[in-house]
């Protein structure tokens, strides 16, 4: 495997950066907790593990020239698209967070985000490690890297990329809205319950104008707010699973209309 490595090294070098750019993107891998030295050997693993499924010996490199840094240059990239597209369906969840700290009584309250590098309002920030837990018990860092890495080495090059841009656009934008639309969906619940806290806390204080209702909503709000949250949590793992899954079947989707556009 090694004579294989040293005389296909420029082919290797890509499947690398590749990997390198996945992991410097990708959601809970691109945190500056984990040192720069681990990220490039588990870049150098990935592409050892995937090194004998890339068919390169069918590529024809000259690594001597400014064509083979424009081919780095676009496996950099293709690298950045799919980590970026993974954070994209894990901005879902702190979105969905953010519908609903105002209306909760947390919408100043916010913590910082060591993956993302914001600040994050608390709810967001919680169903954001909610989502890193279940992104981790349905093992998604082996679909991950046998879905978005491996299968993209197979079915995916540089000029292959070019040719189906207009798919990739596609699937980024289509991300992009669905991102609201999934938020919203599973904050809906917990939004739509605290917007009727508050029509009842109002004509409560219609009613009883006596009743300081700025001081005995904000607990009526956050109470409610836990309590549904705990009541919905299963369902919620739920949509979270579903979420993440489908960011990997816009993957499979992508590669496929690729695959057969060449």
């Amino acid at each position: 495997m090694l004579d294989e490595i040293l005389r296909y090294a420029p082919a290797f070098l890509l499947v690398a950066v590749r990997a390198l750019a996945i992991i410097e993107t990708a959601p809970l891998l691109s945190s500056d907790a984990i040192p720069q030295v681990a990220k490039v050997s588990l870049a150098g693993y990935t592409a050892y593990a995937s090194f004998n499924t890339a068919l390169v010996s069918t590529w024809d490199l000259q690594p001597f020239g400014l064509s083979f840094i424009f081919l780095i240059i676009g496996e950099a990239i293709i690298g950045i698209i799919i980590g970026f597209y993974m954070t994209i369906v894990f901005s879902v969840f702190a979105s969905a967070g953010q519908f609903f700290s105002l209306q909760m009584g947390f919408g100043a309250s916010e913590t910082f985000d060591p993956l993302a590098q914001i600040e994050n309002p608390l709810m967001g920030q919680f169903l954001n490690m909610a989502a890193m837990l279940v992104f981790l018990t349905v093992d998604g860092f082996n679909t991950l890297f046998l879905g978005g890495f491996w299968r993209s080495i197979q079915s995916l090059h540089v000029l292959d990329f070019l040719n189906g841009r207009n798919d990739v656009l596609t699937m980024m934008l289509s991300g992009l809205s669905g991102m609201f639309l999934d938020a919203f969906i599973i904050s809906l619940p917990i939004l739509g319950t605290l917007f009727l806290t508050s029509l009842a806390t109002g004509l409560i204080s219609k009613a009883a104008p006596q009743i300081n209702i700025l001081t005995e909503g904000f607990p009526i709000s956050i109470t409610v707010a836990f309590v549904i949250i705990l009541a919905a949590m299963p369902f919620m793992v739920e949509a979270f699973n579903r979420v993440i899954q489908s960011g990997f079947r816009a993957f499979e989707i992508l590669y496929t209309r690729i695959g057969a556009a060449i």
